[in-house]
């Protein structure tokens, strides 16, 4: 006995009348004809129809453009991680520049006079209480905040800086480019290892417009080495009337989250007590804020900067202004953002994230053919921060046949989960966990490991 016979794909207007799209769109007619094409291509392999809703439902999906930045769990255990978009920003931050976002705002309002303001006054003012500094400034990353500075005080001048520390950081950021940027002349001190203060100032000249210092960023060296500190370069540059500009990258403001030696020496506040005469650093690094780049120091070379026309076209918006004084209030507050909560969590109470986590999907890691343990790793701050230090906790790893197409499956899920790989492990660390995420990532773990065989 023959099988019935399937009733026709139904016509492109029927299709796009069911999805309730408009019948005149362009868009709309020919994402109909390709899925009615291959329905019918289907149909002609064995497939059953597919009712009229359903191909309704996949024309509206086909239709719908995927989101501009998708969200992923970080469970690869770097913090700051550069490439998903570093800090997560705090739940106050969120509701400002939602409520930035929703309507108008005195961004450069005096509402007291009804005059026009400067761009972000409170913000300005909230960074000179935190960290000290005479006066502040704000552009969209620390990387335009160098060039900004560079290029107002020390165009057509020379630049004084350890060979040491001429870096190159993500994005091929290299400090040397971004000095001939400025307009200003590169000149190296010194050896890669070791330089003195008596490097700098055998170096400076008629010509000299500052003393660069330059955070290390994402490399350490150790052994034969020296580096002048702070003070006594802040000696050199003041005995020659220069200024000392010091590019601290990671942005550490308030206490530290950890108690290294490196902690210490990345605060802002304490690059300014040590002489330096102007900072710049990063928003979206140790602060735990939103991309932006941080000019603080003294007032009259901030003004400088502030006058320069290049400061129009690197200045922030509203919705930066907005999520930056609201994780600025946190920290005045004692508050903890995300970051400084991640990094500082202990390994006790992360081996319980990390247990859960093991005992939840164990049953189907085994029924897949691997093995799933808790074991003891070390996640990193990322992002240039403390760079070759440790953070130790726990990790799940997971052993056996299949891991990379695992990790595929996880980071093409949804949600999307970021892991590691390493050691011959697939690795979840738990460090990175926002609230609430810890029931995804088994989730999404179980419907991956569910959806493969065992090794047989």
């Amino acid at each position: 006995m023959s099988p019935p016979a399937q009733p026709p794909p139904p016509s492109v207007q029927r299709l796009i009348a069911a999805a309730g799209l408009p019948a005149g769109a362009p868009g709309p007619r020919s994402a109909a004809r390709a899925l009615i094409a291959e329905e019918r291509a289907a149909r002609a392999e064995g497939a059953a129809a597919r009712p009229l809703e359903e191909l309704a439902a996949a024309l509206d999906q086909r239709l719908r453009p995927p989101p501009a930045l998708r969200r992923v769990i970080n469970a690869t255990g770097v913090v700051l991680h550069t490439n998903l978009g570093r800090a997560p920003l705090a739940p106050e931050a969120v509701a400002a520049v939602s409520a930035a976002a929703a309507g108008y705002c005195d961004a450069e309002l005096d509402l007291e006079t009804g005059e026009r303001g400067g761009r972000g006054e409170r913000v300005l003012a909230q960074l000179c209480a935190l960290t000290g500094a005479p006066a502040a400034l704000i552009v969209n990353n620390n990387a335009a905040a160098v060039l900004l500075v560079l290029t107002a005080l020390c165009a057509g001048r020379a630049v004084v800086v350890s060979r040491g520390e001429l870096v190159e950081i993500g994005g091929s950021f290299r400090v040397p480019d971004v000095i001939s940027a400025g307009g200003a002349r590169l000149v190296e001190v010194g050896t890669t290892n070791r330089t003195r203060t008596s490097d700098y100032a055998g170096a400076i000249d008629a010509e000299t417009g500052a003393l660069l210092r330059v955070h290390p960023s994402n490399f350490s060296m150790s052994g034969f080495v020296e580096r002048p500190g702070r003070a006594a370069l802040a000696a050199v540059a003041a005995a020659h009337g220069l200024p000392l500009i010091e590019d601290l990258g990671a942005g550490l403001i308030g206490a530290p989250p950890l108690s290294l030696p490196e902690a210490a020496e990345d605060a802002v506040e304490a690059a300014l007590s040590g002489g330096v005469r102007l900072v710049t650093c990063s928003g979206d690094k140790l602060l735990g804020g939103p991309q932006a780049g941080i000019i603080v120091g003294d007032a009259d070379l901030v003004a400088r900067c502030r006058r320069h026309p290049l400061y129009r076209a690197l200045r922030v918006d509203k919705l930066t202004l907005a999520a930056l004084g609201a994780t600025l209030d946190l920290i005045a507050r004692g508050g903890q953002t995300p970051t400084a909560a991640m990094l500082s969590a202990g390994p006790a109470a992360l081996r319980a994230v990390a247990e859960a986590l093991a005992a939840a999907v164990g049953p189907a890691a085994a029924a897949a053919g691997l093995q799933v343990a808790v074991e003891d790793d070390e996640a990193r701050a990322g992002g240039g921060s403390w760079p070759g230090e440790g953070l130790p906790g726990p990790v799940v790893a997971l052993r056996g046949r299949g891991l990379d197409a695992l990790a595929r499956a996880l980071r093409l899920g949804s949600p999307a989960v970021l892991t590691r790989t390493q050691r011959g492990a697939l690795r979840l660390d738990p460090r990175a966990l926002l609230p609430g995420e810890l029931e995804l990532v088994c989730g999404a773990l179980n419907r991956a490991l569910a959806a493969r065989r065992a090794p047989g």
